[in-house]
């Protein structure tokens, strides 16, 4: 049933064993292993030929977001299996090609098919997906992918530099796309791409269809190095040959023709989709061949005809667009010859220019350059290579009797038929259709002699060469040949494709044809009669061929155009201007005073909140309803303004501390009015703990000392104070003066004890109604804890690692020594450090002896009791954490290290395992994520006792909580 599913999972699965199957066989070359995933895929694929050939789709659908109509649909229909076949079929050839062109002696291999698995996995997740924001999450992975494939030899600046112009251009249209995405949902209520062609009538006239269409073909284009965003493919070459061959000339640039050719039923009824994808497809086409013909290395000349290629191919999606415009009728027949030409040269795009760059990876691999200055005289030296470049590049260059020709032919006739197009107003400047495709098609025939000829033919030049030329190894040879008899035999037979894959394609894109009764009858020849498309092929052949003879004369109009107006020089220069002005800006703010970063951040608060104040007119002070202030919250709340207001005014650090840790406590007396005891009492504790904190890290400090500041300063801090205290005092007062909905309160006392088995409604919610906060916030709490120690111990590493240098330079004087594999000094002053816990206090010391087992108790009291009474996991690891700082202040940290030698760090670990497995465990029981349930049973000595779920994910939150606690405490009082 999800065998679809499967086919784009395998891949992403058998990627995380490549690495293991280095190692478990490192005799065996693990491209061999990975081959059998292509091709056992390319297999299946074949499977769904009758299927899909009957005008069948498949459609499988697992739910993954239901709530925000984000479902893992695949959906395989002629489009989707074309591109399916063209990822595993060239994709299990450039494997096999790739087993003889990389070294495992010299590459680290593993990376490479680890790389290509997740590229292939991810390019049939963008072509089987029908939901948008799956096939975006698919788009993104082939663009990171690509990344780590082109910048495979990542010790070159090259190949650092072409891998982060693909990601940031491609990265920035997916972007684009995914907006254009969301426009349509919004405008749908749906994600899935065949809801929204149901729904087409009905959003064809609102004002985010343009936009929409506009955000996803920027998307396309920059995938598809469509102009001007082309810039990154040449540069993309940097990658090796396997890669070129499989992501720049089959896949990864297809994934912008299938967006637009899968979109086109839903917009290709626009005449501004006809002209903009027309448009850009066609100057593509000949801004790339132009360039193609000036290139002097291999892949650079293969990039640019690429470049071309696609821009042929978009164009004639564009031409074909009419067909859905125009509908059913004997006008529309002509435009659907566009749409036919469009995916016959895909397939045959992919077939000569893979065979092609794995023609300049043997080149280069053989003779080691793919400078065409150097190269020539190949052909007796390469036979075989060199067949396979002819037929190849004359497939390219469109000449009979190779596929090329026959879907070069088909493209000229699509564009005479635009240029006689009327709905689109074409009369004037559709005959520039024609004209560039021609012009285009003659610089195409001369860059392909170039290739062929400049590499095979004319004298040898040995001492140029970058080893002794021949021929290569059958197994390198095997993948180009096989295209190269494709490229013969699509050419000869080429009704094989018609109605096996071409037709149901044509279904996929022109769905509303299909609708309106048409019925595709592909049917390709050689003979036409005397049409000026035939007319046209002679004149770019013959064109071409003086073009070639004379290529030293005119070339030279290349080194005319100025260079600094170039593409790569703008995208170079917003770089650098990004960067210089991101820096500018950054200094502006960023001067390393944390006073400034407060300001910052409060200004912000009270501008943003103040305006939505502002704007909804919240500032107004109800105190309707609000129940009688008594004299107890009155001295309370003078006590705490007090306290509050003496922090910054105080001498020393100490005292600042003990007022802070005042104002806190006199929170908690308030908790007790209001009758919250377990608030009260998790105060109370995270108090304790904070001033146990805080003194150990002002311990540190140097001695406070007041600085005179200028009376600006104290204004700027009094009005944000202030700003910040109204502000504050506002949103209290509309949180609980005003309610939109009505209040859940009702639910939670109705339900804690019939649905969450406990009396403490409070504790019930934490571990039950709203457990996956809790969750979030002990994860949170877990990576802080982490990220405390290990700037600690960074820091003191650092300081070892200083000492010892000193140390060494000092011998003569230096009274003690330092061990930098150890942390720990031998002198008095780290002793010190070591005991800085120690009280010296004897009553202190007796005391504590009790106390400590006294809170220890309290706090397992307080978590077995919290589902009913007040406490729980949380205060619970409190309570025991604040027993172990009262042992380390009354003795020092290594006393509770002996009595406890555990690593806290551990216990956390352990602590959010329970958690979450408390949490997954629901799953084998049909339920949701961290579901909760209880019973009562019968217990020897306890009788009928009350047994929840919930008590185990209190456990865990009791144990990290703990965990966290000491973590930090512990680090900071042994910081060295």
């Amino acid at each position: 049933m999800y065998v679809l599913h499967a086919a784009i999972i395998i891949p992403f699965l058998f990627a995380i064993f490549v690495p293991l199957i280095r190692k478990g066989l490192p005799r065996v070359h693990t491209g061999w292993i990975v081959l059998a995933i292509p091709t056992l895929l390319f297999a299946n694929f074949l499977r769904y030929l009758p299927v899909i050939q009957s005008d069948t789709s498949q459609s499988v659908s697992l739910p993954w977001v239901p709530s925000l109509g984000i479902n893992f649909t695949v959906y395989l229909d002629g489009l989707s299996l074309l591109f399916a076949l063209l990822i595993t079929g060239i994709g299990a050839l450039v494997v096999l090609y790739s087993i003889f062109y990389l070294d495992p002696a010299k590459e680290a291999i593993h990376r490479f098919y680890l790389y290509l698995m997740i590229f292939m996995g991810a390019m049939l997740g963008i072509v089987l997906s029908d939901n948008m924001i799956v096939l975006y999450t698919f788009w993104e992975l082939t663009s990171i992918s690509s990344f780590l494939l082109i910048a495979f030899w990542y010790e070159r600046d090259r190949s650092r530099y072409g891998a982060l112009k693909s990601m940031l251009i491609t990265v920035l249209g997916g972007f684009a796309m995914l907006a254009g995405f969301i426009l349509l949902h919004s405008m749908t209520g749906t994600f899935s791409i065949r809801e929204t062609i149901a729904v087409l009538s009905d959003i064809q006239g609102q004002s985010l269809f343009l936009p929409a269409m506009l955000l996803i073909l920027l998307g396309a284009f920059t995938k598809s190095a469509q102009f001007p965003f082309h810039i990154w493919l040449p540069d993309a070459m940097e990658a090796p040959t396997p890669v070129s061959a499989y992501l720049h000339s089959a896949t990864m640039v297809k994934a912008g023709i299938y967006l637009v050719a899968r979109f086109s039923p839903i917009f290709a009824g626009q005449a501004e989709w006809f002209w903009i994808v027309s448009t850009v497809g066609i100057v593509t086409m000949c801004y790339g061949s132009i360039l193609a013909v000036k290139q002097t290395d291999l892949k650079a000349l293969l990039a640019y005809s690429t470049i071309s290629q696609l821009g042929l191919i978009m164009s004639l999606f564009g031409a074909g667009s009419a067909a859905v415009y125009y509908g059913y009728g004997n006008e529309s027949l002509l435009y659907t010859t566009a749409t036919m030409a469009a995916i016959f040269h895909l397939i045959n795009h992919a077939t000569f220019k893979g065979a092609l760059f794995m023609v300049a990876g043997i080149v280069d691999h053989e003779t080691g350059t793919r400078d065409l200055r150097r190269l020539g005289g190949l052909m007796n030296v390469m036979p075989i290579t060199f067949t396979v470049a002819g037929v190849s590049a004359f497939a390219m260059a469109g000449i009979p009797p190779f596929n090329g020709f026959l879907s070069k032919e088909l493209f000229l006739e699509a564009m005479v038929e635009l240029s006689h197009m009327e709905m689109f107003r074409l009369e004037t400047w559709g005959i520039l259709f024609p004209i560039m495709a021609f012009v285009g098609s003659v610089f195409t025939f001369v860059y392909s002699m170039i290739l062929v000829f400049k590499t095979f033919r004319g004298p040898l030049q040995p001492d140029k060469l970058g080893g002794t030329p021949h021929e290569a190894p059958i197994g390198m040879l095997i993948s180009p040949i096989v295209l190269g008899l494709c490229v013969v035999g699509l050419g000869l037979f080429p009704n094989v494709l018609s109605y096996s894959i071409i037709e149901p394609t044509m279904r996929a894109v022109l769905p509303s044809l299909v609708a309106s009764g048409e019925h595709f009858e592909v049917h390709i020849s050689f003979w036409h009669g005397i049409t000026p498309a035939f007319l046209m092929t002679i004149g770019i052949i013959a064109l071409g061929t003086i073009m070639y003879l004379l290529l030293k004369r005119w070339k030279g109009i290349y080194s005319k155009y100025p260079q600094a107006l170039t593409w790569n020089n703008l995208y170079d220069g917003i770089l650098k201007w990004g960067e210089k002005a991101s820096n500018a800006l950054t200094e502006k703010y960023m001067n390393g005073s944390v006073h400034s970063y407060l300001i910052y951040i409060f200004v912000f608060m009270i501008v943003l909140i103040g305006t939505v104040f502002i704007r909804a007119d919240g500032l107004s002070l109800l105190t309707q309803g609000a129940a009688p202030i008594s004299i107890y919250e009155i001295i309370l709340l003078i006590g705490l303004v007090a306290t509050a207001v003496a922090v910054p005014f105080a001498g020393k650090r100490l005292t600042a501390i003990i007022m802070t840790g005042a104002v806190g406590y006199l929170v908690t007396l308030f908790f007790v009015l209001f009758r919250a005891p377990d608030l009260a009492l998790t105060q109370m504790i995270v108090e304790t703990v904070s001033v146990s904190l805080f003194l150990l890290c002002f311990y540190h400090m140097p001695e406070l000392r007041r600085e005179i500041v200028s009376n600006r300063y104290r204004i700027v801090n009094i009005i944000v104070a202030v700003g910040v205290g109204v502000v504050m005092t506002f949103v209290a007062l509309a949180a609980s003066g005003s309610s939109t909905f009505d209040s859940i309160a009702t639910f939670f006392v109705e339900g804690s004890h019939d649905l969450g088995g406990g009396d403490n409604i409070v504790n019930v919610i934490l571990v039950d109604f709203r457990g996956f906060d809790t969750m979030l916030e002990i994860t949170v709490l877990a990576i802080a804890s982490l990220g405390i120690y290990s700037l600690i111990q960074l820091q003191v590493k650092g300081n070892d690692a200083g000492a010892r240098i000193h140390y060494l330079r000092n011998k003569d004087v230096q009274t003690h020594r330092v061990d930098v594999g150890r942390t720990r000094r031998e002198t008095s002053t780290v002793q010190r450090n070591m005991t800085q816990f120690k009280s010296n206090d004897v009553i202190l010391e007796t005391s504590t002896k009790v106390i400590v087992f006294i809170i220890l108790t309290f706090a397992l009291y307080l978590f077995f009791a919290g589902h009913n009474n007040p406490g729980g996991g949380f205060v619970g690891g409190l309570m025991t954490a604040s027993a172990l700082i009262l042992l380390a202040l009354a003795f020092n940290a290594e006393t509770v290290r002996r009595i406890l030698p555990v690593d806290y760090r551990t216990v956390t670990a352990v602590g959010l395992s329970i958690a979450y497995a408390t949490g997954i465990g629901s799953f084998f029981f049909d339920a949701p994520f961290l579901s909760q349930t209880f019973g009562y049973f019968e217990l020897p000595f306890l009788g009928k006792t009350e047994l929840a779920t919930a008590t185990l994910f209190d456990l865990g939150v009791f144990l990290t909580v703990l965990g966290v606690t000491m973590t930090i405490i512990l680090q900071i009082g042994e910081d060295r």
